[in-house]
C-alpha cells in the first residue's frame, strides 16, 4: 500500500497540499492526514476521493511520534510521499511574553518535523519525496521573529543534510520556501497587522505554493521559493552583510 503522509493538514497550506496530491502522486493509495483536531481532519479528507486515516496528533508531544511510529509498524506501508507542514509562529521578542510561544515554536517547527521524518524514514521506498515547509525567514535572522526565523534555518539546512544522506537511497528532501500567506497561520500568530513588514511585502498564493513545490520536489531540487521578489532576497541575503539584511527584514 502506498501512503502519503501530510502534517498541519485541516487547514491553509496542508489543506492545499492535500487537494493537489493526487495530481502529482497519482499512485498513492492512502492519504494519512496528521493535526490536532480530528473534526478539521475529518472535514479535509473530503477533499480528495481517496481513502484517508485521520491522526489528531499534537506533534508537541512526544507520544504523538510513538502513535505513528506504531501505525507504521503495524501497517508497513511504502511512504512515497512525506509532507512536513506543521508548524507555527509568534511575533515578539525573545524575553517578552510567554515563554510558551517560544518553546512552541522550537517543539513543532524542530523537534516535530525531525521526530516525523526519523520514524518515517525506515518505510520510505527508492523514488520517495520529503517536503518540508520552511519559509523566506530562513534564508537571515528576523528580528521580533528570531526563534521563528532560527528554526527556519534549521528546516532548511536539515532539508539540505537529509537529502544528501538520502541520496544512495534515492529519495529527495525538497526546502519550500514561501514568503507570507494568507492562512491561519498569521491569524494564530498574531501577526496580521502587527507588522509593517508584512503588511507590505508579497504575499504568496497557497495554491500556487503547493503546486511549485510539488514540481520542485519530482524535480529533485533541494528548495524551492516562489516569486522573484523572493528569490532576489534570497540571493541578496547570501551577498550582504547579514546585519543590513536583517535591518531590510525587520519585522
Amino acid at each position: 500500500m502506498k501512503v502519503a503522509i501530510i502534517t498541519g493538514a485541516s487547514a491553509g497550506l496542508g489543506l492545499e497540499y492535500l487537494k493537489a496530491a493526487p495530481k502529482y502522486f497519482p499512485d498513492v493509495d492512502e492519504f494519512w492526514l496528521i493535526a490536532r483536531r480530528r473534526e478539521k481532519l475529518e472535514e479535509a479528507a473530503k477533499a480528495v476521493n481517496k481513502q484517508c486515516r485521520i491522526f489528531p496528533l499534537d506533534l508537541t508531544q512526544t507520544d504523538s511520534y510513538k502513535r505513528l511510529e506504531e501505525e507504521l509498524n503495524a501497517t508497513h506501508p511504502e511512504v512515497t510521499l512525506l509532507v512536513n507542514n506543521s508548524g507555527c509562529g509568534f511575533l515578539g521578542n525573545v524575553g517578552e511574553g510567554e515563554l510558551e510561544r517560544q518553546l512552541q515554536m522550537i517543539d513543532l517547527n524542530l523537534r516535530g518535523l525531525t521526530a516525523v521524518t526519523h520514524v518515517v524514514l525506515p518505510f520510505m521506498p527508492r523514488g520517495g519525496r520529503i517536503i518540508n515547509v520552511s519559509s523566506i525567514a530562513s534564508f537571515c535572522p528576523n528580528a521580533r521573529m528570531t526563534v521563528y526565523s532560527a528554526g527556519k534555518s534549521y528546516v532548511t539546512a536539515f532539508s539540505y543534510g537529509i537529502g544528501e544522506e538520502l541520496r544512495a537511497r534515492g529519495i529527495t528532501a525538497t526546502a519550500v520556501c514561501p514568503g507570507p500567506m494568507d492562512t491561519d497561520f498569521i491569524y494564530l500568530g498574531e501577526i496580521k497587522g502587527r507588522s509593517k513588514t508584512f503588511d507590505v511585502m508579497p504575499y504568496c498564493d497557497p495554491a500556487s505554493v503547493v503546486i511549485g513545490s510539488y514540481k520542485a520536489a519530482l524535480a529533485g531540487r533541494a528548495s524551492y521559493t516562489p516569486k522573484a521578489f523572493y528569490k532576489l532576497y534570497r540571493v541578496l541575503a547570501k551577498l550582504l552583510p547579514t546585519k543590513l539584511v536583517m535591518k531590510m527584514s525587520k519585522t
